[in-house]
């Protein structure tokens, strides 16, 4: 398929761009940032600079797709004043949705958040209802990047009513690669080797971004109608042994669900594990040791 990504020089977008070309697909990127105006190398994906809160350089990146991947955005709210946050995620989404529905784009892929619940960011705690998190449980969000993702996750529903577009939202975890594990996960997994594991809205959940990607082809083939919604997280939580003990402890009043493992990450995959038919292969003992510490490239 041609497909679209939006956001492409992003750590999500660089890599669905290259599992796409990978997997065979004619991909276009698209982003903020300003092209290098030299010939193109062999292998790299055609590349438009365009800003999507305008409507009309989103009409003109997507026409002629056969998917678009929407993975643009302000990946969280507090390095951005709250209005631009807001603002640019949403009309950035509505304008990409309105030229795939008036272009006749059959598929859409919606890189949402796992902030959607309402527990990260909040000005006001917000207490996880069960663990582990899936797509059933409640909705509360406060801050601008949040109601900006669910939002955008309405008027996805909105365009699969209205026309044939078909989407696919993925509510990706905390989101690692190569050059953050050390950074983001080194610390948790020293934490809980400590036995103080860090406190965690999410349950220790995080994805590989190579995994995220494999899961984001996996939405622009489908041919799931309507408007589905998927958590994508990693299947283990970082240096944590007993997962629903540690829940306890940090959430004595949340019920904890059943686990499929002792050290199960507290997102559920398990929907888009069974109608997706994505499966993670990476974990952080790939990047980092026992002590959080690099490991090896690998």
């Amino acid at each position: 398929m041609r497909i679209l990504v939006t956001g492409s020089r992003g750590k999500v977008g660089r890599a669905a761009v290259t599992h796409l070309m990978e997997h065979g697909h004619d991909v276009r990127a698209s982003d903020l940032a300003r092209p290098t105006y030299e010939r193109r190398e062999d292998g790299v994906a055609p590349y438009v600079q365009a800003d999507l809160t305008d409507a009309g350089a989103a009409y003109a990146v997507v026409r002629d797709c056969d998917a678009v991947v929407h993975a643009a955005a302000i990946p969280e709210p507090s390095q951005n004043v709250p209005h631009e946050v807001f603002s640019n995620n949403l009309m950035s989404l509505f304008n990409v949705i309105e030229a795939c529905v008036r272009l006749g784009v059959p598929r859409l892929v919606n890189i949402s958040s796992e902030t959607v619940p309402g527990m990260f960011f909040a000005e006001r705690p917000v207490t996880p209802a069960y663990f582990p998190i899936d797509e059933a449980h409640p909705v509360a969000p406060q801050d601008p990047y949040a109601l900006a993702k669910y939002f955008g996750e309405q008027l996805c529903t909105a365009a699969t009513q209205r026309s044939d577009l078909r989407c696919i939202t993925l509510r990706p975890t905390w989101v690692q690669d190569e050059t953050s594990y050390a950074r983001n996960i080194g610390p948790q997994v020293r934490a809980a080797k400590g036995g103080v594991p860090e406190d965690t809205p999410n349950g220790w959940s995080y994805i590989d971004v190579y995994d995220l990607a494999g899961a984001i082809r996996l939405a622009a083939e489908s041919d799931l109608r309507g408007h589905e919604i998927f958590y994508i997280a990693s299947p283990d939580a970082p240096g944590i042994a007993d997962t629903a003990q540690a829940l306890r402890v940090q959430y004595p009043d949340v019920e904890i669900r059943p686990l499929p493992r002792p050290d199960a990450a507290g997102t559920s995959t398990a929907r888009a594990e069974r109608v997706l038919g994505w499966q993670p292969t990476r974990s952080w003992r790939d990047y980092v040791d026992d002590d959080g510490r690099p490991r090896a490239s690998r």
